[in-house]
């Protein structure tokens, strides 16, 4: 029978690939994702027909899958629309490119060079740049640009704080650094935070806070949804590892 077959398994895996990446790109994951999940080939089969519908859906599906695979095949079309056509979009999609690709050093010229006249305080150029100057560990200039959005609504409690919060660390303001990271520690979320938080406390030779901290994450994992425990599951095993270290130092 057709789901007894070996194929059957990577078939399925594959129309999850598509549908979940069709389903993000359009924000439908509130509504599709634990369809697609937890029925695999069917709720994919119900996600394709009813949103993978048009010809054109299914180009774009086809186009973002092949730069997922091929990044360097997104690149050079991006490269190739800028010599077209120099426009501030086609720039920052290139350079966006760029830092996914791990071509640090180009992403930064391209955004620094940006950020002038009507852009001179892009929000997503700024906050790119962030994460830009975290890969070179440039934490002044970091701190320079994570200050001009950190305040805005979109930027709370983002990946952007907790890099702030850890730069400000590195660069020595210390104390303030640790006021960024207590604001985002609070139960049951903010799990990056909260983590970066505990290697800081260590770092201080501030190991019982540290315990605490990460105790208490651990301990919240039991508590969490199957999807929160996906969705949050790097820094939780990363937490876990870090308690286990401690425990085995203190004895």
């Amino acid at each position: 029978m057709f789901f007894f077959n070996p194929n059957f398994y990577y078939l399925s895996i594959v129309l999850q690939a598509i549908c979940v990446y069709h389903c993000i790109r359009k924000g439908n994951q509130n509504k599709w994702i634990w369809i697609i999940v937890f029925l695999p080939f069917i709720g994919c089969l119900i996600y394709f027909f009813s949103e993978i519908v048009t010809s054109r859906e299914i180009s774009r599906v086809q186009s973002g899958l092949g730069e997922f695979i091929n990044p360097s095949g997104s690149i050079k079309k991006l490269e190739e629309n800028l010599r077209f056509s120099d426009t501030f979009n086609n720039q920052i999609a290139l350079a966006d490119a760029y830092l996914a690709a791990g071509f640090t050093d180009k992403a930064i010229a391209i955004y620094e060079s940006n950020l002038k006249g009507a852009f001179a305080e892009n929000e997503h150029v700024l906050a790119q740049l962030v994460v830009a100057y975290n890969e070179k560990k440039d934490y002044q200039r970091l701190i320079s640009a994570a200050e001009k959005i950190i305040g805005l609504p979109q930027f709370a409690n983002c990946h952007c704080n907790v890099l702030y919060a850890s730069a400000l660390t590195q660069a020595g303001f210390v104390e303030k650094g640790e006021i960024e990271f207590q604001k985002m520690n609070s139960k049951y979320s903010h799990y990056e935070a909260r983590y970066c938080y505990a290697l800081f406390l260590m770092r201080e030779g501030r190991e019982e806070e540290a315990h605490v901290i990460l105790s208490q994450v651990v301990s919240e994992v039991r508590h969490l949804s199957s999807g929160e425990k996906r969705y949050y599951r790097n820094w939780l095993t990363k937490a876990k590892a870090e308690l286990k270290k401690l425990e085995s130092v203190a004895g």
